[in-house]
């Protein structure tokens, strides 16, 4: 990759407020973008995507008290990540930071409260789905899907992601529905259509499912 990696990411994103709709797409769209600029174009994505980037390093660390953190030193961006965390988990946090480098130089600017959310809430929930959105493309999950590969734990394995991240994408991407907290989810659990939800006691939570 060339040195304008940063900058062609950057110029996705409007220096300026953002509704939460906007900063999911533009999250999206750098996600899509830095694909094309890498010319992968199937799972499972590479850690290379990012620490080839020019001026970004990767560093593990292990004992380290949380999952990741960034810092710029000496002319580059430092992406630490705890060394003793499952692989899908480290490749998660990788991802994760890399978006946080992306809104730094506007970082005062996107994210303003909103919807009950904090400017640091929001900015946590876009890096989350730039990183769903770069390990596990729509393109690539709705290709997987339609190819008969529909079972979390294969599709987790294929996109070298948790299983969580990969329903998170499922619901996402439209691909499931999400369940409904009514449903017995012990043996006979299942997904329910969103018609099936009107016959439920409890109604369904609009919390965003755990992105990990």
């Amino acid at each position: 990759m060339n040195r304008g990696v940063l900058a062609s990411l950057r110029i996705l994103c409007p220096p300026r407020h953002l509704t939460q709709g906007e900063a999911l797409r533009v999250a999206e769209l750098q996600a899509a973008r830095l694909l094309e600029l890498s010319g992968i174009a199937d799972p499972p994505l590479a850690e290379t995507i990012i620490s080839n980037v020019p001026k970004v390093q990767v560093r593990r660390i292990s004992p380290w008290p949380v999952s990741g953190c960034t810092d710029w030193a000496k002319g580059t961006w430092v992406i630490v990540v705890n060394g003793a965390e499952p692989e899908a988990r480290q490749r998660f946090t990788i991802a994760h930071e890399f978006k946080h480098i992306l809104d730094y130089p506007f970082i005062d600017v996107l994210y303003p409260a909103n919807l009950g959310m904090s400017p640091h809430q929001r900015a946590e929930k876009a890096c989350d789905y730039f990183a769903g959105c770069l390990l596990v493309p729509r393109p690539w999950l709705k290709r997987a899907w339609a190819d008969g590969l529909q079972d979390t734990t294969r599709l987790a394995r294929h996109f070298g992601v948790s299983q969580q991240a990969v329903q998170t994408r499922l619901l996402q991407t439209g691909l499931i529905d999400r369940p409904a907290r009514c449903m017995d989810v012990g043996r006979g659990w299942r997904f329910l259509r969103v018609s099936d939800w009107d016959n439920c006691v409890t109604p369904v939570s609009s919390t965003e499912a755990a992105t990990l």
